[in-house]
């Protein structure tokens, strides 16, 4: 029977899927098929089968000479299951009650621990998983087998033996009857050791018949592709193919065409779309197919991708363009084989790209060349032990792709049929009855689904979509799940709801289509989507995510406690399953677990030594997210003063009087590619003037301002400067135009020429290029529904503007042009004379616009008040307040125009406020003090005109005067606790806005200036790190008395762990301890008041208050003991 040809009823949906799996891996590690032909398809051999399993293991012995599926009776799975249940609920996470698991099993054998390298909360994660996969596959033995067998061929470094099986089970039966003893009665108890004892004996048989073959092919895998291992235990490539495949994951849709042209450009549709869009860039297919042919005369292969290229080429294998989708997916297959749910799901995938092809495929030939490959690339090593286990492998893996090869394409087409049918109706029923039966399964993925209806519609949708998708274009789609079940691993889904939701999928599905072939298809490919993402998320749900989902930074510290320390900030930042990765930071960041992110970055960024190396998470940081400010800057700004307080290390000792400190700043000043970084104009754009006053930013302002964008900042304002010079001497230098001498109006000209010709048209053709491209971009603001370009949002772009129009205007009415070619004998007559007649006409409005342009020509020089920090604080401190001397010109005019209009209407004979206009400037220069103080006698004559002018000083000059000065006052306090921190602000944006006209090698002569790449000492003869500035500081202004390096002796290996600090969650700990003091005052007073109700009622509060009497123990006992070892 095929793996795909079952078709079992919606509710087996499961059972099925596991069903196919084992069948699959029987032929895959049957060596030659003997010992799993029994227990297949038949009923009546499923029965015998169990009677025999009956005998063959049990609670006593374990049995490691067979490995057949194990068949429990319904009521021992029940009761193992719900013993299980119970146990996970005794900690308040499933981590807890791993490490209970684990600390049992040690404390009954303390010489076991040597057999685990792996940290101890790793390990204990790693106990819970693994046994909550085997108790909850109890019902299904085929399934149990293929996760038995799963977690047999991880643990072969193990040397696990019968007298150890036994320990371990001895240990867990022990602790669950300990935690739950009214549960586990002898049935049950047997039902465990039957179970514990099968799968140690799987363990020790798959151990013996596999362990030798899985190491010759990995061993002559990694001889084969030049790898070999590093400090760390990891594999790591040669130096000359180190750079290539560091970037596969990022060019794989390039690698795909690369290898499709080395088989003779034949692949499928996606492909060769994809390499037709590539035709502009440097993977365009002309170029492939020049460095094949280049290749093939000049290289000499080096890793197994390369030689079987070339073989396949001598051998005639050329234009076999399907053997480039088994290379492209050769080396996921070797890398898991022994993981054998991975390896059916990489050939199902490499199947549905193979489908794609049209012609003849022999899998054989493969084979042949793949040998002939590895016989090349491991000369040395090579023999017959080799050539049976690369044999074996292929044939396996052969099996598998045979299984579905041909079925593709017509489940394809038929499930497009089935979708494109559907109408809206028909969608609508599908979508509901999903979740509908999905929360009947599974009641308690009711907690998990809390978008709105339409939300998870949407999803609905998408999902039996995604069915169809993997058909068409399953390259993308296994990358677009991956990057989807590495969301799903920040959203803490749990994977045992996937099951269920598949067969609910399947059921409702089943009521709309009974055409079986597309049932089959839709089956299968939600199958394979759904393993997929199960993986996915297993393989990205490490400790560090759990404790980012709890947003606890003591359960982060923990966890990262664990790491080598070598790959510890890796453990931080980086999660890569296939060729999708996530951030944990970033993660925490965008999620809002700040409490988490903190602790990351604080992790991160401090110092630890050994007696070899310095460890600093600062560059792996950068690197890994080189707009981490940014995103700190827009998701979490409380963050930035951590991140900033991280890149500075002050020394304990002081010489001198002085103290040396380390900014390490190289990744704020200079990008990846040694351009000048964005991390200014992040700050400066955000607007807050605390953070740019933090010391880091301060320094790496200050060091640019000063060293480079002064000077091309000061060259674009020299210009500036000198506009206004010569436009002051054109227009306001030599005073009445009728007494100005030929020389005289030879200079005035030859300045108003300069400031036409080289300030205006400049002017306009910048401010008409700027317009058309936000107009033409959509780049707009409204302003009174007039749509506006959006270069207009800074006040210097609108003072420019107006000074544009301002010039216009004054060539407009340029008198010297009025005055051209009228000659005569009058006062300053000559050449370039402005005192014709026309010329006196339009002097006056001549003169008005040079008002205007001269106050805007000397508003764009304010900038010059960067120089200083203080007068560009005091500067900026005078726009902050001009809006209070506003509002109070609007009060005043406000209240002279009411008083005005009162007098005027008023029946007086007093001149001075006849009319409205009259009344209005007398009463200005009242508030003024410049009116004439004759006039106050005339206003003896008018009582009723006295009383409304002492009315007016009392409201005007009393009342609103004092409180513009109130006003002014208030503001001003308010803006001078951040006067520095806008003055550095306004130093940021001019530094960014300088930093464009920079040249490229006048910056990277300032970078090589600061050696950012040369470590700095920490203190005489202690080499540090690279990328800081060291600078030295007052030895009272920052007194540090404890060393900010973390310093360890002992191993110095990278992949051993930091020791313990000590203290290092005090503060934490003495709140915890707080906590269980006031939980178990609470559990004290709750039998008391139960008491008062009667007995039953008590004894019942007591067991739901988490005391199980019969577990060896009572709530309070438990309570006292872990109060006196916290005491202790």
């Amino acid at each position: 029977m095929s793996q795909r040809s079952g078709s079992g009823a919606p509710e087996e949906e499961l059972s099925q899927q596991s069903g196919e799996q084992e069948e699959n891996l029987e032929e895959v590690w049957d060596e030659f098929g003997e010992e799993y032909e029994e227990g297949e398809g038949e009923e009546a051999e499923g029965v015998d089968n169990q009677n025999m399993n009956s005998g063959i293991y049990n609670a006593t012995d374990v049995n490691d000479q067979v490995l057949e599926e194990l068949h429990l009776p319904e009521d021992i799975v029940s009761g193992v299951q719900s013993v299980w249940e119970g146990f996970m609920k005794t900690g308040s996470t499933r981590d807890e009650a791993g490490e209970a698991l684990y600390s049992a099993v040690f404390d009954a054998a303390p010489s076991l621990q040597s057999l685990f390298k792996t940290p101890r909360a790793v390990m204990a994660m790693r106990f819970i998983l693994g046994l909550n996969q085997i108790i909850m596959n109890l019902h299904d033995p085929p399934a149990l087998k293929v996760v038995v067998e799963t977690l047999g061929f991880q643990h072969l470094e193990l040397e696990v033996t019968i007298p150890r099986v036994v320990i371990f089970r001895d240990a867990i039966t022990d602790l669950l009857s300990v935690e739950l003893g009214h549960l586990m009665n002898t049935r049950i108890v047997d039902g465990w050791k039957t179970v514990l004892n099968y799968v140690g004996g799987s363990y020790i048989y798959i151990r013996v018949k596999y362990t030798e073959r899985l190491k010759i092919l990995a061993s002559s895998w990694a001889t084969a592709n030049n790898r070999m291992n590093d400090e760390n235990g990891e594999e790591y490539e040669n130096a000359q193919n180190q750079d290539a495949h560091a970037d596969d994951h990022k060019e794989e849709p390039k690698k795909r065409s690369r290898f499709m042209n080395a088989f003779g450009g034949g692949g499928s549709n996606n492909d060769k779309e994809d390499s037709n869009q590539d035709k502009d860039g440097s993977g365009s297919r002309e170029h492939e197919l020049s460095d094949k042919i280049n290749f093939r005369k000049n290289a000499v292969p080096t890793t197994y991708n390369e030689m079987f290229m070339f073989n396949a080429a001598v051998m005639g294998f050329g234009d076999k363009g399907w053997m480039s989708e088994v290379l492209i997916s050769f080396d996921a297959i070797v890398r898991n084989v022994s993981n054998s749910t991975r390896l059916q799901e990489e050939c199902d995938v490499l199947s549905l790209r193979m489908a794609k092809y049209k012609g003849t495929i022999n899998l054989a030939e493969y084979k042949a060349v793949m040998l002939a490959s590895l016989r090349s690339l491991v000369p040395k090593d090579w023999n017959s032990a080799h050539e049976i286990s690369w044999s074996w492998l292929w044939e396996n893996v052969e099996r598998m792709i045979k299984a579905n090869l041909g079925k593709p394409a017509v489940q394809e087409k038929s499930l497009a049929k089935l979708l494109t049918n559907w109408d809206e109706q028909t969608r609508g029923n599908v979508r509901r009855g999903i979740y509908a039966t999905f929360f009947q399964l599974a009641p308690a993925g009711q907690d998990y689904f809390k978008q709105s209806t339409t939300r998870l519609h949407f999803i609905a949708d998408r999902i039996v979509a995604m069915t169809l998708e993997i058909f068409r274009d399953s390259t993308k789609m296994v990358e677009d799940i991956s990057a989807m079940g590495l969301r799903h691993v920040g959203y803490g889904i749990p994977t045992e709801l996937f099951g269920p939701f598949v067969t609910a999928c399947v059921k409702v599905v089943r009521t709309v289509s009974e055409d079986e072939t597309t049932n089959e298809a839709f089956r299968w490919s939600l199958g394979l989507v759904s393993r997929i993402l199960t993986r996915v998320i297993n393989e990205g749900s490490t400790i560090v995510m759990k404790a980012i989902n709890q947003n606890s930074a003591k359960l982060l510290r923990k966890a990262v406690a664990c790491a080598p320390r070598g790959k510890r900030a890796l453990w931080m930042l980086n999660i890569q399953v296939g060729t999708q990765s996530i951030s944990p930071l970033l993660w925490a960041i965008e999620a809002g677990s700040l409490e988490a992110a903190k602790a990351i970055i604080v992790d991160l960024l401090t110092i630890r030594a050994d007696r070899d190396r310095y460890y600093y998470g600062m560059d792996t940081m950068f690197e890994r997210h080189p707009d981490i400010v940014k995103r700190l800057v827009q998701d979490a700004p409380a963050l930035l003063y951590t991140i900033f307080d991280g890149l500075i290390w002050r020394s304990r000792t002081t010489e001198n009087g002085v103290r040396r400190v380390n900014y390490y700043v190289k990744h704020l000043m200079v990008d990846s590619k040694g351009e000048f970084a964005r991390t200014i104009e992040w700050l400066t754009e955000n607007g807050d003037p605390k953070i740019v006053c933090h010391p880091v930013v301060a320094m790496v302002t200050d060091l640019i301002w000063g060293r480079v964008a002064f000077r091309a900042f000061l060259y674009g304002k020299a210009w500036e400067i000198f506009s206004l010079l010569m436009f002051i001497i054109g227009v306001a230098f030599f005073g009445n135009p009728a007494r100005h001498d030929e020389a005289q109006r030879i200079v005035i000209m030859s300045c108003r020429l300069f400031t036409y010709l080289f300030s205006l048209c400049p002017r306009i053709f910048k401010h008409v290029k700027r317009t058309c491209q936000n107009y033409k971009q959509h780049q707009t603001i409204t302003f009174h529904h007039i749509p506006l370009p959006t270069y207009l949002l800074k006040w210097q772009d609108i003072v420019c503007l107006f000074l544009t129009i301002a010039l216009i205007l004054m060539l407009v009415f340029e008198p010297i042009l009025a005055c051209l070619g009228q000659d005569g004998d009058y006062e300053g007559a000559g050449m370039f004379t402005q005192a014709c007649d026309k010329g006196t006409d339009m002097r006056f409005t001549y003169s008005v616009m040079c008002v205007f342009a001269m106050f805007f020509y000397f508003l764009l020089t304010i900038d010059l008040s960067v120089f200083s920090t203080r007068v560009s604080a005091w500067v900026l401190i005078v726009f902050r307040v001009v809006n209070e001397v506003w509002l109070y010109v609007s009060g005043m005019s406000f209240v002279i125009l009411a008083f005005s209009c009162a007098i005027a209407a008023l029946k007086h004979n007093n001149e001075d406020f006849n009319t409205i206009p009259q009344a209005a400037l007398s009463l200005l220069e009242v508030s003024l003090m410049i009116f004439d103080g004759s006039k106050y006698s005339r206003m003896d004559e008018e009582p009723a005109v006295l009383v409304i002018v002492v009315l007016y000083l009392l409201t005007a000059v009393t009342f609103l005067l004092n409180l513009l000065i109130a006003q002014m006052n208030c503001a001003y306090k308010c803006v001078y606790e951040d006067m520095l921190g806008y003055a550095r602000l306004n130093r940021g944006k001019i530094v960014t806005e300088s930093m464009t006209s920079v040249a490229k090698w006048r910056w990277s002569r300032f970078v090589d200036s600061l050696k950012l790449d040369e470590p700095c000492e920490f203190g005489e003869g202690d080499i540090g790190l690279s990328g800081a500035i060291q600078v030295v500081e007052p030895a009272s202004q920052n007194i540090t008395t404890v060393d900010m390096i973390r310093r360890f002796g002992g191993s110095t290996s990278p992949s051993a762990q930091w020791p313990e600090e000590e203290g290092a969650d005090l503060e934490t700990d003495r709140f915890s301890h707080i906590e269980r003091m006031l939980e178990k005052a609470i559990r004290r007073m709750t039998p008391s008041k139960g008491k008062v109700a009667g007995g039953s009622s008590s004894s019942g509060q007591n067991v739901g208050s988490g005391g199980y009497d019969a577990s060896g123990g009572s709530a309070r006992s438990k309570d006292n003991a872990s109060e006196a070892a916290s005491e202790n």
